[in-house]
C-alpha cells in the first residue's frame, strides 16, 4: 500500500467521555496515532496500560496531565511521555479547547485499565 497524507478530514473521528472527539490519524498494528479535542472542564477516567507507551504532545491549549499522583501543565509544543504501567489522565482545566497528539506503540485497544479514580 502506498502512503497517503492524513488529517482530521481524513481520519476516523470517534466521540469520547464529555463532548470529546478524537481522530484516528494512524491505525497500525504497532503504531497509533489519534488528535483529540477536548472542551473546557472536560476529563477522561483515570486509567493505566499493562503494554502501551504513550506520548502526549499539545498542539494548542493547556492539558493537564496527572501521572501517578503528579500533576503536569503541557503548554502547545510540549510533551510527555508514559512508560507502561502509570497511572493516568489527562484534564482540560481551563476555558478554552485544548488539541493534542496522543501516540501509542502498541496501540491501546484492550489494553486499558480503569482505576476508579478521576482527580
Amino acid at each position: 500500500m502506498i502512503p497517503q497524507p492524513t488529517s482530521r478530514a481524513v481520519g476516523q473521528e470517534y466521540g469520547w467521555g464529555d463532548g470529546c472527539q478524537g481522530w484516528h490519524l494512524v491505525r497500525a498494528q504497532n503504531l497509533s496515532v489519534i488528535e483529540e479535542r477536548m472542551p473546557p472542564g472536560t476529563c477522561e477516567t483515570r486509567h493505566w496500560h499493562a503494554r502501551a507507551r504513550q506520548f502526549f504532545y499539545v498542539l494548542s491549549g493547556t492539558l493537564t496531565l496527572e501521572v501517578e499522583g503528579m500533576t503536569h501543565s503541557l503548554a502547545p509544543r510540549t510533551g510527555m511521555e508514559l512508560p507502561p504501567g502509570m497511572a493516568h489522565q489527562v484534564l482540560n482545566e481551563t476555558i478554552a479547547d485544548v488539541e493534542f497528539l496522543v501516540i501509542s506503540e502498541p496501540p491501546t485497544r484492550g489494553d486499558r485499565h480503569e482505576t476508579g479514580l478521576t482527580q
